[in-house]
């Protein structure tokens, strides 16, 4: 029975893993993912996991921790008193769940400031614009940068053009709603693309599909390589179509920027984490977490308040129910994710040739909404849209069949799917290095609505999902952290 089974998984994965991660970021239908097939693992662990779920559903106390870190602290850019605040809190909010080990592990961060920034339609009509300047972005000359502003529906079309077309003029960026995958390139990469072809600044629509006079901010990376650092800002939806449209019409098209930014030295902050020390083999970890910093606008409460907080009490519901697995289950905030991974990076310098004892890192990064399951598999070689699947080992299936097994148990709360993907920004350098990694996979519709915007705020979570999500969790990572066998992972890095 056992090799029919995995032949049936390994017929499914090459399906889901032909589908790019990119669905949830909204480009395109949502997998389906497959359903769980109870095995060897639900026969042992029903009885635990019924339990676990059971006392998830009804605990409150960790949507509880996530209003006081909204509404009570708020927003926490790197560099920021708030974020300090947060991560002391943090710290103090796992050694009363009395979680072991706690600890602050230091972190240089960058320290962007957004200061006052405005811009406007000049001519041929009069309008304020709803905008955000990008992270990490450059000001602008002191007076601002009235400019006429030239459109693009992609970087093929800036690409045709010579050095210096764009020379004293603002780039505008508008490729439609493709997914969060295509608008975020647009949002990190057209700054030194447009500079390169002698822009003043760059304009950008904001990376969503909801059109509602809300500008999304994210981080941009200039590239090294073009030495013209230029302010940059996003636009809400219906501006940035406003714009689109007044440049089609023939007619010269002017706006004035303002923007104040400026990037700073670095500053000192920190990842914390705590943990259930394992009972047997405590050297050999599962480590779940998200991002405890987010940027300057809203409450940071979907991305990613919700995600700490869920990871949070997943591990404080074991040590709750007195739930003590072979290995030891960590938890961590990662920092500096919105901004350059610096938290991620070094958690991983922290562990040495030891992260080979990590068996597994899940990460909860894309909000808190229903959850449909787990997602895992690509093991850091997920293929393109439209490329076939990476090839499938034995042991990559056993190690599908084995999640398969796992998520079988979360029926309860209709989260008994496997979807492909798993991973993210913070445990991108555990991955690297073949420790197989995961994520919640969630409903996913209206993350991106809200996401690095004002209105990422605690009225967003819902407290049933929220809940859903936490016992998913520790279902998941108790039993990962107790099974006998392991998953299969693969470097990703000088392969």
């Amino acid at each position: 029975m056992r090799s029919i089974r995995i032949a049936g998984v390994a017929a499914c994965a090459a399906c889901l893993l032909a589908t790019s991660l990119f669905a949830q970021m909204g480009s395109g239908p949502a997998p389906t993912g497959m359903a769980g097939v109870p095995g060897p693992l639900a026969a042992k662990y029903k009885a635990t996991a019924d339990k676990i779920l059971t006392a998830g559903m009804a605990d409150d106390d960790g949507y509880k921790a996530l209003t006081y870190l909204t509404d009570h602290i708020g927003n926490r850019i790197t560099g920021s008193t708030r974020l300090n605040e947060a991560t002391n809190w943090g710290a103090e909010l796992m050694r009363r769940a009395g979680l072991q080990n706690v600890k602050v592990q230091p972190v240089m961060v960058p320290h962007w400031i957004r200061g006052n920034e405005s811009a406007e339609i000049v001519g041929p009509v009069k309008k304020p614009l709803h905008m955000l300047g990008l992270g990490m972005s450059v000001g602008t000359p002191k007076g601002g940068i009235t400019a006429p502003v030239v459109f693009f529906s992609d970087f093929k079309e800036l690409d045709a053009l010579g050095p210096d077309a764009l020379k004293g003029k603002i780039a505008l960026f508008n490729p439609g709603w493709k997914g969060y995958g295509v608008g975020s390139q647009y949002r990190t990469g057209s700054a030194s693309k447009a500079a390169a072809h002698g822009a003043a600044a760059v304009l950008v629509r904001s990376a969503t599909g909801l059109a509602m006079q809300t500008p999304h901010t994210g981080t941009l990376r200039y590239d090294p390589a073009v030495p013209t650092k230029i302010p940059a800002a996003a636009l809400s939806v219906e501006d940035a179509l406003l714009l689109e449209r007044l440049i089609k019409e023939g007619q010269p098209v002017t706006v004035h920027l303002q923007m104040d930014a400026r990037l700073e030295a670095d500053v000192e902050s920190a990842n914390v984490m705590g943990e259930i020390t394992g009972s047997e083999k405590p050297n050999e970890v599962v480590v779940l977490g998200g991002h405890i910093d987010s940027w300057d606008v809203g409450q940071g409460a979907q991305d990613d308040g919700g995600g700490i907080m869920a990871t949070f009490e997943a591990v404080s519901l074991l040590h709750k129910l007195g739930l003590k697995p072979k290995r030891t289950v960590r938890v961590v905030f990662w920092v500096s994710e919105e901004s350059n991974d610096s938290g991620g990076i070094a958690y991983r310098k922290m562990l040495g040739d030891k992260v080979s004892e990590h068996v597994a890192a899940i990460e909860m990064d894309g909000g808190a909404e229903k959850p449909l399951g787990m997602s895992y598999g690509g093991f850091g070689r997920r293929s393109a849209p439209g490329a076939a699947a990476p090839a499938t080992s034995p042991e990559d299936q056993q190690s599908q069949a084995v999640m398969l097994d796992i998520v079988s148990l979360l029926g309860p709360i209709d989260a008994a799917t496997l979807s492909p993907g798993g991973g993210g920004s913070d445990i991108s350098p555990l991955t690297a290095d073949a420790v197989p990694g995961l994520s919640p996979r969630t409903v996913g519709e209206h993350y991106f609505d809200w996401h690095h915007t004002e209105a990422d705020t605690l009225d967003k979570v819902d407290p049933d999902s929220f809940k859903r999500n936490t016992s998913m969790l520790a279902v998941t990572a108790y039993i990962l952290a107790d099974m006998d066998g392991k998953l299969t992972g693969h470097k990703s890095r000088g392969e």
